[in-house]
Order: C-alpha cells, then sequence, then structure tokens
C-alpha cells in the first residue's frame, strides 16, 4: 500500500512536536514552582525536579526505542498510536502532578518531625513518584514518531534533527509564553489545564494519523523525504567517542546553566524573568543551531564534528569574558549589559544546538533504537550536570572557575581531533590551539573577575555553598549583605524594630520567637537579646555563617541555649515544626519581586501562621515594597488570614511593618514601650544609630501609622496566593494597566 507523504505530512508532524516541547516546558516551570510550594525553596527540590525530568526523558527515549517495534509487532498497531498514547498520559499527568505533591507533602508532615536527611530523602522520592511517569513518556515521543516516519520513509535519516528542531521551538515558545504571560493571566493551575488540553490535542491528532495511514491508499505525491539525508561518511565513525560527546554536550549544557545564573544575577537581577530569558536564550541558540544544521545537511554540507569542537572549544569562555564587571562598567546603560550577557551564551548554545542532533543522526541514521540510545546518553548528561554544577563546583571555586573547569572537556576533544585528522603543519597546528586555549585558560582563572570575586568590595569576605555566593563588605554600620550579587540586608534599625515591636506589642511578657530569613542577623540578636527562645530560619548557609561579620558578640550569642539557626526553607520548616511560637517575624529577601518571593506572602503561608501562633500571637510581616497594587495585594493576603491588622511605614521612612494577630492587640504608649524593652534590647535598638532616644524612635515610628483600607485598592480584590503568585509576575499590567482591575 502506497500511502501520501509529502509537505503536509511533514507541517503536521512538525507542528505536533512543536506543541510538545511547549507543553513539556510548560509542566516543568509549574512543576518546579509547585515542588517549592509542597517541599521548600531550596536547591536540592530544584535539582530533584531537573533531574527527575531528565531521567525521565531518558528513559523513555530509551525503552521506547527498545521496544516500540516489538510492540507494534504485537499488537498490529502503527507507532503513532503508541506516540498519541504518550501525549494522552503526558495531559493526564500534568493535570493529577499537583493533587500528588499535595498528598505527599500530607504524608511527610503525619509521618512526623523528620531531620534533614530523611526529609530530604522523602521527599526526593515523592517527587521522583510523582512526576517520572509523565516524563517517561515525554521521553517516548521521539522514538515513536521516529518509528512512524521510518516505516514509510526509508531513506529518511535526519528525523531526529527535525523532531528535535521542532520540540526545542515549542520549548522556546513555552519558556517566553508561560513566564510573560500565562501564568499572569491564568495562574498556574490554569496554565497546567492550558498544557494538558495542547496534549489531548495532539492525542487525538495521532490518532486521526494512525486512522490516514491505515485506510487511505493513494500514489505517493512527492519523492521528497521527511528532512534531508545526512551526509553519507560520517566523520565520526567510533560510536563509543559520538556517545561520549553526547553526554558531554548534555552534561556541560546544563551544568554551565546552573552556573550562569548564578553568575548573571547581579546584571539580570532576581526576577523570575530574568531566568526565562536565559531559558529562551538558551533555546533560542539551540533552535537556530539545530535549524543551520538542518539546512546544512539538507546539502550534504553539514559542517565537520571537529570544527563545531573548535567553536564550542572557543565560545564557552565568552560568559567569563563578556561578564567582568570591569568590562561591563565600560557600557553604558543597564538594558545593554543584559543584552550583552545574555548575547555571550548564544555562540556555544547554537552551537550545540548544531552538534547534537548531528552527532544523534550519524549514529542512528534514523533507526529509532540506536536514536533513542545517543538521545538517552544525552539526556544522562543534563541529568549529572546540574548536580555536579550545584552541589560541587560552586560551592568549591565560585562562578568564574566553574565556567572553566567546564571548557576542559570541549578543549580535550579539540587536542583529540588534531592529533587524529595530523594536519599539516600538524605541530604547528597543535601548538596554536593550545597556546591559545593556555592564554583562555590563565586569563580565566588569573586576570578576569566574577561579581563574586572578593577582589571587587573592601574590607569584604566571600562565602559560598549549594544555595548561593555570599558576599559581606564594608565597616561600622556600613556593612552590607550580597547574595547572588543583589543586596539582600544592611545594617539598620529597621530590622531590629521587627523583633522589638512585635514583642513589646505583645500582651504578656513573650517566651518565644521565630525569625524566618536570617540576613544580617540583627533581627535574630535583638530577639536573643529579651531573654527568650528565638530561632531563626536561614535557607542559605552561608548567609548564617557570615553572623560574625557583622557583630562582634555573634559567638556568645549562639552559644545560649535558648538560641538557634535553622538551615531550612521557611515553609518548610513550619510545616515541619510542631513548635508554636509567641512572635513570628518574616523578612523576605528583597527585590519583592524576586523569584520565589511569593511563597512568603501568600494567603497559604499566612494560613501555616496561625496554627503556630499561641494565643495572643504577633506576626511581623516587612514588606520593603512601594508600589501600591503589590502593597494592597500583600495587606490583602494577610486581613484574609488574620482579623486584625495594622500597618506602619519604617523608621527610616520607606517599606511597612504588618502588625497582625488572631486576637485584639493595643500598641503601647512609647513610656510603657521602652519599659517593656529589656536593659539589652534598649541599648539594641539604638546601637549605632544613638541620636535618637528609644521613645523618639518608637514615636516616630507610631506617628507614620496607615489605616488597613487606605492601603487595600477598593474592589480589587487581588491578593497573593500560591496559584496566583502577583508580585511576581507584573510584565503585564505594566505594560498595559487597564488590565489590573481584572
Amino acid at each position: 500500500m502506497n500511502l501520501i507523504w509529502g509537505k503536509k505530512q511533514d507541517r503536521i508532524i512538525f507542528l505536533l512536536f512543536l506543541i510538545s516541547g511547549f507543553c513539556s516546558i510548560v509542566y516543568q516551570l509549574v512543576w518546579v514552582r509547585l515542588a517549592f510550594a509542597a517541599f521548600g525553596v531550596i536547591t536540592p527540590v530544584l535539582s530533584v525536579v531537573l533531574s527527575v525530568f531528565m531521567l525521565g526523558l531518558a528513559l523513555g527515549s530509551w525503552l521506547g526505542g527498545q521496544y516500540i517495534e516489538r510492540l507494534t509487532r504485537q499488537t498490529g498497531c502503527l507507532p503513532i498510536l503508541f506516540y498519541a498514547l504518550a501525549e494522552l498520559l503526558i495531559g493526564i499527568g500534568g493535570l493529577w502532578v499537583p493533587g500528588l505533591l499535595r498528598t505527599g507533602q500530607a504524608v511527610l508532615l503525619s509521618a512526623g518531625n523528620f531531620n534533614s536527611f530523611w526529609y530530604l530523602l522523602f521527599s526526593a522520592l515523592i517527587l521522583s513518584a510523582a512526576l517520572l511517569p509523565w516524563c517517561f513518556c515525554m521521553g517516548t515521543t521521539i522514538p515513536f514518531m521516529l518509528a512512524f516516519i521510518k516505516r514509510f520513509k526509508k531513506e529518511h535519516a535526519t528525523g531526529f534533527g527535525f523532531l528535535y528542531k521542532a520540540n526545542v521551538i515549542g520549548a522556546l515558545c513555552g519558556t517566553v509564553f508561560t513566564a510573560f504571560f500565562l501564568i499572569e493571566w491564568l495562574g498556574l493551575s490554569q496554565t497546567l489545564k492550558v498544557a494538558a488540553m495542547m496534549n489531548f490535542i495532539i492525542a487525538i491528532s495521532g490518532v486521526l494519523l494512525d486512522v490516514q495511514f491505515l485506510r487511505r491508499e493513494a500514489v505517493l505525491v512527492s519523492p521528497r523525504v521527511l528532512g534531508p539525508k545526512v551526509q553519507d561518511v560520517p566523520e565520526t565513525t567510533n560510536s563509543g567517542l559520538v556517545l561520549s560527546m553526547l553526554l558531554t554536550t548534555g552534561f556541560v549544557s546544563m551544568a554551565m546553566e546552573v552556573v550562569w545564573v548564578r553568575a548573571f544575577t547581579p546584571v539580570l537581577l532576581t526576577s523570575i524573568y530574568s531566568f526565562a530569558c536565559i531559558l529562551a536564550v538558551y533555546l533560542l541558540a539551540t533552535w537556530t543551531g539545530s535549524h543551520i544544521y538542518y539546512r546544512h545537511a539538507g546539502n550534504h554540507k553539514a559542517v565537520k564534528t571537529s570544527s563545531l569542537i573548535m567553536l564550542a572549544a572557543y565560545s564557552c569562555f565568552f560568559p567569563i569574558l563578556l561578564n567582568d564587571p570591569r568590562t561591563l562598567s565600560w557600557i553604558p546603560g543597564a538594558m545593554t549589559k543584559v543584552i550583552i550577557v545574555l548575547a555571550s551564551i548564544f555562540p556555544f548554545c547554537a552551537t550545540l544546538g548544531y552538534l547534537a542532533p548531528k552527532l544523534i543522526d550519524e549514529f542512528s541514521f534514523g533507526e529509532p533504537q540506536d536514536a533513542g540510545k545517543a538521545y538517552a546518553f544525552n539526556a544522562l548528561g543534563c541529568i549529572l550536570g546540574p548536580l555536579f554544577a550545584g552541589y560541587f563546583l560552586l560551592p568549591a571555586l565560585g562562578v568564574r572557575l566553574s565556567l572553566a573547569v567546564l571548557a576542559v572537556p570541549f578543549s580535550a576533544y579539540l587536542l583529540y581531533f588534531y592529533f587524529k585528522k595530523a594536519w599539516k603543519p600538524i605541530y604547528v597546528h597543535i601548538v596554536s590551539v593550545a597556546l591559545s586555549l593556555v592564554f583562555l585558560y590563565v586569563g580565566s582563572v588569573g586576570v578576569l573577575l566574577s561579581y563574586e570575586d572578593g577582589a571587587l568590595y573592601k574590607h569584604g569576605e566571600v562565602r559560598r555553598d549549594y544555595v548561593a555566593s555570599v558576599i559581606s563588605y564594608g565597616q561600622g554600620v556600613d556593612k552590607k549583605l550580597l547574595v547572588n550579587g543583589i543586596g539582600v540586608a544592611a545594617l539598620s534599625p529597621i530590622t531590629k524594630f521587627m523583633a522589638h515591636l512585635p514583642l513589646a506589642v505583645h500582651r504578656t511578657p513573650p517566651d518565644s520567637a521565630l525569625i524566618i530569613c536570617f540576613g544580617v542577623g540583627a533581627t535574630f540578636r535583638s530577639a536573643a537579646f529579651w531573654g527568650i527562645r528565638a530561632t531563626a530560619v536561614e535557607l542559605v548557609p552561608s548567609v548564617r555563617d557570615a553572623f560574625g561579620f557583622y557583630f562582634a558578640d555573634a559567638k556568645e550569642i549562639l552559644k545560649n541555649p535558648k538560641v538557634q539557626v535553622v538551615v531550612d526553607d521557611g515553609r518548610r520548616f513550619l510545616s515541619r515544626t510542631l513548635e508554636k511560637f509567641d512572635v513570628i517575624t518574616l523578612d523576605p529577601p528583597p527585590p519583592v519581586y524576586a523569584s520565589g518571593t511569593a511563597l512568603l506572602y501568600s494567603e497559604e503561608l499566612y494560613r501555616l501562621i496561625k496554627l503556630r501562633l499561641k494565643e495572643g500571637g504577633i506576626l511581623q510581616q516587612w514588606y520593603p515594597g512601594e508600589g501600591r497594587d503589590e502593597v494592597s495585594a500583600v495587606a490583602r493576603s494577610i486581613s484574609r488570614a488574620f482579623p486584625y491588622v495594622r500597618i506602619f511605614p519604617s523608621i527610616e521612612g520607606w517599606g511597612y511593618h504588618f502588625i497582625a494577630s488572631m486576637q485584639p492587640f493595643e500598641m503601647p504608649s512609647a513610656e510603657a514601650f521602652e519599659k517593656k524593652l529589656p536593659p539589652k534590647a534598649r541599648a539594641d535598638l539604638i546601637e549605632g544609630f544613638n541620636h535618637l532616644s528609644v521613645q523618639q524612635y518608637y514615636q516616630i515610628v507610631m506617628s507614620r501609622e496607615v489605616p488597613l483600607e487606605s492601603i487595600l485598592i477598593p474592589n480589587s480584590g487581588i491578593s497573593i496566593t500560591d496559584d496566583r503568585p502577583y508580585n511576581e509576575y507584573f510584565l503585564m499590567r505594566t505594560l498595559f494597566p487597564t488590565s489590573k482591575k481584572r
């Protein structure tokens, strides 16, 4: 039976894989956010989600390629029907994952108060169980479709490159639309439903294709194959070398992506849009490379593997050179700096976008089994790369040296190709290449700088861990804290008020306080001066370790058996602990639009805090922003959880102290406030800023009280929830102000 295969079929399959790539990236972005809400905004959770995602792709592509022919023989069905089934399951999984994560979270809570190791282990197992089946289905789609194509177009040898290109375009569109539009418009849950609906449409389309190719007879309308033929004699015939290069490209590209995110943060800032921009450029460059490869292979003019390795070996140094603060200081305009930093990764990513499908096509020649195996090796590298970068390279070496280390494999491959090809005069080539690479490595290690190098900061200390790079610098009362190059805290009477104000408001003498977000440790230290049980929760270990830089008495305070600093996610700690507190104070890291901060301003968080407050307990929520929309959203979220809320601008005139409780409370007079403070607490409040008395400080804050009704925007109803992270996603209401009142 001769079946139609022409441009129409090409376009249908291309569109299906484009939509499939769109859905996959939507799931990845939303699932990461849901995992943070369920198990904590910590690097292990992010690493597990990404690793499970790539593990599913690797297993699915490998096993799908191994067994698709057997499945078609045993069932008599075309491979396109199995492809449709995989897409159907992906859509179902997209809808089920939120419920699975909530169930897993509940299981962990009912199991008791785990220590960090066991909690991480069990949360990783739950994440794997919730995500892996659907990621596995995603991995099967390419070998299933390749088997379908191969059945009717046996001469086609570059189908992987064709499908890979479509998938990458879809992922690029998914990144942009999800981060910049869909979540702000629809929220997380509705965005998942949109993606699932698309998967169901793909599944229906697959069934229709199956019907067409089973029942419709016709003359072949065009001898054109789906995708061009790869060159007949690949440059690299060593299958072990090809697989090792695929493993390396996956490993290095994903590891570098982790490093780039941290390295570029001082320029791009911590907005969710910044990460989306890095991912979008990464995918755009990958698509560009795959598109050029597809065009070249069609004309039998594919670039040699050795030449691509050379491009990769040199271009991976561009982000080190162009992200040097001294280089960027010569560039006018913040947006220009952003463009230059993002452009620095484009050549390297485009090169790998060309190289990966080329190697897979040369290894498989369109055979689903071999293509699945090759893709699995690439995906395995993608699994290991982020873990290695996050847990080993960055804590030990920092961003600049990590990028230099990750460049080594491509330098080694380049020298291998020079020796193998024996280009003449061989020694001249080898010496020139070796010297140029040595020049780049020496420059990267000994000359260039990054934003986290201590040489940029006077009187500074640099600490690194698996979460962040932390810089403490300054002298006297002018000491500051940078996390990944972003200023998050400084010595200020504001942070002291975050402890003293709610503790003094409490109706009875308090005996416990919980401080979420450690910062420079000022709020924690102020609470400790009350002689109560003071517990601080901090996400970044190096932030905790920098406490002594800011306060000479840090070691003495930490010796107090009543105080402790727990390295954990704030919400995760609240979910795990069984303890209740008289006061809970939150100081989320600025800026207010930073990725993940909505989880510390959401209605769900405040409902959780209510469970951890004693009778008459007080919440102090610090909000550093000034935008009316965002302040209103925070105020509404708090007031929906707590019936009694009062709002005070800070002693320095910016930001707001929200004081909330489930029971009525009164603000003490200035005299009563000073009397309630223990002697050490009184001295602490004006320490370093003693141009005013304790009562004067307090009176200034009280005189600035803002009524809740004046903060809330009438008839808006907008608050911050886990599903609608309003403060983080602001692009559309900024571009189109009328959308604010939606």
